[in-house]
């Protein structure tokens, strides 16, 4: 069977560029509105996408550093992700379902029931977004003064998962005869007690939840660090890898893989997902012109609280279309791309606002502007070189970005062979490749996959 690419559309607020809310056809309160999500999610399912994703983070991130304008910009407000899913559930048929979770400020019983719930409501469409939180703003949502550790947060992720799947298995296959004639609602046989005792978690089970139709629940991972790489290589099904180019993209994607002999894995078990950030027209002036019409609408203060975000230092007071001057980056989340963002800055003596640009048309993503065909070129380069196996489709704005995107790239995947033509698969684990979930507690041939 050819290989094809998995592709997902992030409903990320109101689109990945900054200056996106001020688009006329762009829905400024769209974040609270779920006519917005629903759209976005009929477009992506339209056009044959294997899932929409809903990032979160509970938090109003960094509102004590007065030189990033919060209030000038749109990603604040959300609406809790899985209660969003259910909602989405019933105004789509087939496309997938990510939600965001962390691992680290919420208890495995409670986010099994709501996953199992969530997947009986989609009939087997959905996905676990994994995190473990990297932000102080949500830790002190959450009674800490910092956040904690990563290796303590992620070998808590590792035993909760643990946990989680072992809460899905609480029901054997055939469980519930709910035989009016002789009593027997449940079999008794079929059910089982946890009863989990680990570093972090204390949990008898079993779940209140019949097993749900995927058993265990694909799960998404994302971030760079050694940690995350190692906990994406034992346990992850997919990842959301950050490339801002194809070379950083392939040095990702062979060390995940790599990373996977040593806990009995094939490569090929996580599918690692490149951002990608298009600027599409039907011509390449026409992208051109997108683009440099959402740049005019990235405010200066908004552009030097990016910077400052990205481990720059406040350059308030500093003409912006000077040179950038001499400056020493601070350490951070986005290390990596910000010491190759600033060599750049270096070699093309970009100014200030040349340098916040360059990080809203694609910093820790790959951003491509053009047609259908040189977005298309890309990808496929991507996926035919060992850089990615599909792609997050992180629309610039939206819905309207996200429409771009079916109409006109995803024809081309298709002509190209790249990219289905009508949805195959029932559950969200089989079109992502997944072999049948198998339960703790199966001893017998008949339990076990073929």
């Amino acid at each position: 069977m050819q290989r094809r690419m998995i592709l997902g559309l992030p409903i990320h607020f109101l689109g990945y560029h900054q200056g996106c809310w001020r688009l006329p056809d762009v829905p400024a309160d769209g974040v609270l509105q779920f006519e917005h999500f629903a759209e976005c999610a009929r477009i992506a399912e339209r056009g044959k996408l294997d899932f929409v994703f809903l990032a979160d983070s509970a938090a109003v991130r960094n509102l004590d550093d007065p030189s990033i304008p919060r209030d000038r910009e749109h990603e604040h407000l959300r609406m809790e992700p899985m209660a969003l899913l259910a909602a989405l559930a019933m105004v789509t048929e087939r496309i997938g379902l990510v939600a965001t979770v962390s691992t680290t400020y919420n208890e495995p019983f409670m986010v099994a029931r709501g996953f199992a719930s969530l997947d009986h409501i989609a009939g087997g469409r959905i996905g676990w977004n994994l995190v473990t939180g990297f932000s102080r703003d949500e830790a002190r949502n959450y009674g800490y003064d910092a956040v904690i550790d990563s290796d303590t947060r992620h070998e808590r992720a590792r035993e909760f998962v643990d946990v989680v799947n072992g809460l899905y298995d609480s029901w054997d296959d055939g469980a519930f005869p709910r035989d009016r004639a002789t009593g027997i609602y449940f079999d008794r046989a079929k059910m089982h007690f946890l009863d989990h005792r680990g570093t972090h978690f204390t949990v008898r089970g079993p779940l209140d939840v019949q097993t749900p139709p995927q058993r265990h629940l694909p799960i998404i991972t994302a971030g760079y660090s050694d940690q995350a790489n190692e906990f994406t290589a034992e346990r992850a099904n997919a990842v959301y890898s950050a490339a801002p180019t194809i070379e950083v993209g392939r040095a990702y994607y062979a060390d995940v893989k790599n990373r996977m002999a040593k806990y009995g894995r094939p490569p090929e078990a996580v599918t690692v997902l490149a951002g990608i950030m298009p600027f599409l027209g039907r011509t390449r002036q026409e992208a051109r012109d997108k683009l440099d019409r959402l740049q005019s609408l990235i405010q200066p203060e908004v552009g030097l609280g990016m910077l400052r975000l990205h481990n720059f230092p406040d350059l308030r007071g500093h003409d912006i279309d000077g040179p950038m001057p001499e400056v020493a980056l601070s350490r951070g989340r986005y290390d990596m791309f910000s010491d190759m963002l600033l060599e750049r800055v270096r070699r093309e003596n970009l100014t200030i606002r040349q340098t916040y640009e360059v990080i809203a048309e694609g910093f820790w993503q790959y951003g491509k502007v053009g047609t259908a065909s040189d977005i298309a070129d890309v990808m496929e380069e991507w996926f035919t070189t060992g850089a990615a196996d599909g792609f997050n489709v992180q629309c610039p704005y939206l819905p309207g970005g996200a429409a771009d995107f079916v109409d006109l790239v995803v024809p081309e995947l298709q002509r190209r062979g790249l990219f289905r033509k009508q949805y195959e698969e029932a559950t969200l684990r089989e079109r992502l490749g997944m072999a049948p979930a198998v339960s703790r507690y199966a001893t017998t041939r008949e339990e076990l996959p073929a």
